[in-house]
């Protein structure tokens, strides 16, 4: 019982301003409400979200794939089991944005074993590039009537780009001095590649550059007006072709810097 003549108690009225404040302020009044967020990027639009996540994963390989492979390539293709599996988690059980990043890491995933074997054991053979790199092409196809229809989104994209860039190496001649250039030590690897960079220039295989590239960017403006899922296959193919270009830039400027030397 309280004492006669005792001032009345403050705490139901702080209480009252707690929860008023906590409103207005968007504090969660209790802990046990508290969830983790569903968003990898809040602050970006909705429909942009997932063509960024394609994007930075076709970067991916040319900044961390390529030196790891030259080093390590038994390392590189083993890396593929947890990347997979982290995926499949994340796609099963993530939700929100983590769990579309799941199911392109998916897809994901086979771009990145193929290219582990590729320049691992192959990268001589620039005609096989191509084959290994279409070795999930029917789990891909198949992949689009389910679930997992942004993961075949994903890699369809990336061997569309991946076909564009061998095509138009094939049809301006330069693809006969691959090998040469993985080959050469170092010193001339850099003047080859330079060399050959200066080959694209030349009119007819200018011409060939540019149609490619213009076809190629039509295809992802068409994709991207489509919207959804489309949108990530758009920036796949768009972001393919900025990095071809980049590689080229760099073959002409600084074939050292240009990772595939």
């Amino acid at each position: 019982m309280a004492a006669r003549g005792a001032p009345p108690s403050r705490d139901p009225l702080r209480l009252a301003i707690f929860l008023h404040i906590s409103q207005v302020i968007g504090v969660p009044s209790s802990p046990l409400t508290m969830s983790p967020p569903a968003s990898l990027a809040p602050a970006l639009p909705q429909q942009l979200r997932l063509p960024l996540m394609a994007a930075l994963l076709v970067t991916l390989p040319v900044f961390a794939q390529a030196p790891w492979v030259r080093n390590a390539p038994v390392a590189a293709i083993l890396f593929t089991i947890p990347l997979l599996a982290g995926a499949i988690v994340l796609a099963l059980r993530g939700r929100g944005d983590w769990k579309d990043l799941g199911v392109l890491m998916v897809g994901f995933s086979g771009s990145w074993l193929a290219g582990s074997v590729f320049w691992g054991w192959c990268r001589l053979h620039p005609l096989w590039h191509l084959p290994i790199e279409a070795f999930a092409l029917p789990l891909a196809l198949a992949g689009l009537r389910g679930p997992w229809r942004l993961a075949g989104a994903f890699y369809l994209a990336s061997l569309l780009g991946t076909a564009t860039t061998d095509g138009v190496m094939a049809l301006s001649g330069v693809i006969s001095l691959w090998p040469l250039v993985l080959t050469a030590p170092p010193e001339q690897a850099g003047m080859l590649l330079q060399h050959a960079a200066l080959l694209v220039l030349q009119p007819l295989p200018l011409a060939t550059v540019l149609i490619s590239a213009t076809v190629l960017l039509q295809i992802s403006q068409f994709l991207w007006r489509r919207g959804g899922i489309c949108r990530v296959s758009a920036a796949a193919l768009a972001t393919t072709l900025t990095v071809d270009g980049l590689f080229l830039a760099a073959a002409l400027l600084a074939p050292a810097f240009s990772g595939l030397i």
